[in-house]
């Protein structure tokens, strides 16, 4: 069962992760992203969210021509 709740977690995650055309629109995604995966995961939401937030952050950073 957590292998199942993982796999759509991270789906989830990488769907939604590097969308957004300006630093907010990558913070809201990020965090909305982060907050599902750890609720899907029955984690932490808010920690969920905050390393959503900065993962997408930081991915775009380092990819802006995959953002």
């Amino acid at each position: 069962m957590f292998k199942k709740s993982f796999a759509i977690g991270f789906a989830l995650c990488t769907t939604l992760a590097a969308c957004g055309d300006t630093t907010g629109e990558r913070l809201v995604y990020g965090a909305g992203a982060g907050a599902a995966g750890a609720a899907v995961l029955d984690g932490n939401v808010a920690a969920g969210a905050a390393v959503g937030a900065a993962a997408n952050l930081l991915y775009c950073q380092e990819n802006p021509h995959r953002c």
